[in-house]
């Protein structure tokens, strides 16, 4: 018996010990195989931690969009239908008290139709102060420390973050907004949409062997953020003023708005920063899917869904880079430029108000003629028989290899979405001829963006150097550490720094006594061009005005384009003398805000007596230029109308 039961204990310790060394080996060499098959099989859940999409300030530091925390409420109704008797009445009773849009039928429908369901968004995106007096009553207390409201269950808050936009309409083509899923539409919520995003965090959890919750979380990373060169009180002038002429030039048995379009940019030829660009089709970027500003609510109603979109997309395109346009005589100074680079220019030439070339007549805007012009004179004076004989002078090699240097027909690359191609808008020298090289010479039958054309303008004023034109200045991480700076290098150098100084003294005496005189701001030196350009059929009489300025004109520090695309005017009122009065309401604002002081002496109206120029940090006497009102002092009509006979086939 002894032996018997020696075998069998022998017997138990070997199988004992087989199944120590078992375990042994399944721990260390299977070990992670069978952890994954066993936690495979316990119950996970996961939650997404959204990410804060990175803010967008001013060169000021001032929010022009940043993302607040906003919160869904979501009912988990298997959670209340599982004690209904104990869970479901003070659950909805808590939910109406709180909550004054949220009504018992409702929440007893979602608990009916969606029973089964942990996830039920009762609402969206509400903000904190809404959902606080229901946070509240979860966690009340009583002196004991227990619930008082222990049966109000399945009801938790999942955070999100909305984009919100602090001056509404104000900057809307530069900042564009977002729709679902952070997704940037239009402006720099749009060009810098990867770097304005984060990654979302995730929380995980199991059940461990024990029951027992075991979670990992792994946080979310914040977008970066932009400092842009946008000015907030410049970019104010900007749209006040646009919205002032839009009213001033309200018909409604025309177009119901002041033009077509309205585009106004300002920037600093110095290094390319924009600060401030607009168009006439502002919105709201909290709703930019209203389109009451602009029509009936009755008219919205009948649109079709294309309808709506294609109207939506007309009003949400940035003009100033969008669309393309003839730019008139304020491509004059290019071909003076090209003209004095190349050394190809006479002292004078002569205009008789029309010149027969290619077998059309094209004319002056003095019907008349000048007589002798300068170069000088001929920039003063916008004439097309002048220019159109520096063209031929300059030749077609030398022309549009100027035009290419100076970024005609190529893009910008600003860093905005929806820079228009005009690459198949120019002429080349391949494909010109006499009648193309003429009319080119003085703005016409060639296409350019506002924002190119301001670009390869700040080179004539700056020096000769072309800056690629740039919204931000900076891109920072949520603690404020500088991540990029945006460098202010010139890309090319487009004419001499005498050249830029010779055109520079010319443009200063085109405003200071020739076409651009009623944009003159008294006291300040400035400089500038008109244009006036006839649009498609020349036999429509439909024109593009512009005006583009710069001040002070020995070291310019700001720059402003005005384009004015089909004025509500009278036909014989369609000339350039629109853009320069507006120009001149936006330099009366933007000088002294810039701390731009007078250099010039100036005469007030009321006595005529001279002015002195105040020292820095002095006052500005009685009657200076912030005070003056606007100009209007008859500025001749720069209509250039083209070649007679010729088709708009013609054109490119």
């Amino acid at each position: 018996m002894k032996k018997k039961l020696l075998v069998v204990f022998s017997a138990i310790v070997a199988l004992s010990a087989g199944l120590v060394f078992r375990l042994i080996y399944i721990d260390q060499v299977k070990g992670e195989e069978y952890e994954k098959q066993v936690l495979s099989q316990q119950s996970y859940g996961s939650e997404t931690i959204p990410y804060q999409r990175g803010e967008i300030f001013d060169t000021k530091g001032t929010v022009l969009a940043n993302s607040v925390d906003v919160y869904n409420i979501i009912l988990d109704c298997k959670l209340i239908n599982d004690d209904k008797d104990k869970y479901m009445e003070p659950t909805i009773k808590a939910l109406v008290e709180c909550f004054e849009d949220v009504t018992e039928e409702e929440v007893r429908t979602a608990l009916t139709e969606q029973a089964d369901s942990r996830y039920f968004i009762l609402r969206r995106k509400l903000p904190y102060e809404n959902i606080e007096a229901f946070q509240k009553l979860q966690a009340e207390v009583n002196k004991k420390g227990k619930k008082i409201n222990p049966n109000v269950q399945g009801v938790w808050f999942e955070k999100e973050y909305k984009r919100q936009y602090p001056y509404n309409t104000l900057a809307s083509k530069v900042l564009g907004f977002t729709t679902s899923g952070n997704e940037g539409i239009g402006g720099l919520e749009d060009y810098y949409n990867d770097t304005l995003n984060g990654v979302e965090g995730r929380s995980y959890g199991y059940l461990n062997t024990d029951n027992n919750l075991e979670r990992t979380i792994k946080e979310p990373v914040n977008g970066n953020s932009l400092i842009t060169t946008i000015d907030l009180n410049i970019q104010t002038i900007i749209d006040e003023n646009i919205a002032r002429f839009q009213e001033e030039h309200r018909d409604e048995e025309i177009t119901g708005a002041g033009s077509q379009h309205t585009g106004v940019i300002v920037m600093n030829p110095q290094n390319g920063e924009i600060l401030g660009m607009s168009d006439n089709f502002t919105y709201d970027l909290n709703n930019p899917w209203d389109l009451t500003k602009y029509y009936s609510q009755e008219e919205a109603n009948t649109f079709s869904e294309k309808e709506r979109l294609e109207k939506l997309n007309a009003i949400w395109q940035n003009f100033c880079i969008t669309y393309t346009y003839e730019p008139g005589s304020t491509a004059k100074p290019f071909t003076v430029a090209t003209g004095l680079e190349t050394g190809k220019l006479k002292e004078t030439y002569e205009c008789d108000g029309v010149e027969r070339i290619g077998g059309h007549d094209i004319k002056c805007s003095n019907r008349s003629g000048h007589g002798t012009e300068t170069i000088e004179k001929a920039v003063m004076d916008s004439c097309n028989d002048a220019l159109m004989g520096m063209a031929i002078d300059i030749g077609k090699e030398d022309f549009y290899k100027y035009q290419n240097i100076f970024n005609f027909g190529l893009k910008t690359n600003i860093d905005l979405p929806g820079e228009a191609r005009t690459d198949g808008l120019i002429y080349t020298v391949d494909n010109t001829n006499l009648t193309s090289l003429a009319t080119n010479s003085f703005g016409q039958n060639f296409n350019v963006t506002m924002v190119q054309l301001a670009s390869a303008f700040s080179s004539l004023i700056n020096g000769g150097y072309y800056y690629q034109p740039h919204l931000v200045r900076k891109i920072i991480d949520e603690n404020g550490n500088t991540v990029q700076n945006v460098e202010n290098s010139p890309l090319k150098q487009t004419i001499s720094k005498q050249t830029s100084d010779t055109v520079k003294g010319y443009l200063y005496k085109t405003v200071s006594e020739g076409t651009g005189k009623s944009a003159k701001v008294p006291g300040y030196s400035m400089g500038g061009k008109t244009g006036t350009a006839q649009k498609g059929n020349r036999e429509d009489k439909k024109y593009v005005v512009s005006f583009i300025g710069f001040a002070p004109v020995e070291h310019p520090q700001v720059l402003v384009y005005v384009v004015i695309d089909e004025a509500n005017v009278a036909e014989d009122d369609q000339s350039s003398a629109l853009a320069t009065a507006l120009a001149k309401r936006i330099f009366e604002q933007l000088l002294p805000y810039m701390n731009i002081f007078p250099d010039e002496e100036f005469v007030t109206p009321e006595d005529g007596t001279v002015q002195a120029l105040p020292q820095e940090g002095e006052a500005q006497p009685e009657g200076s230029p912030n005070s003056m009102p606007d100009g209007g002092d008859g500025t001749p009509q720069e209509t250039e109308d083209l070649l007679d006979g010729m088709t708009p086939e013609e054109y490119p």
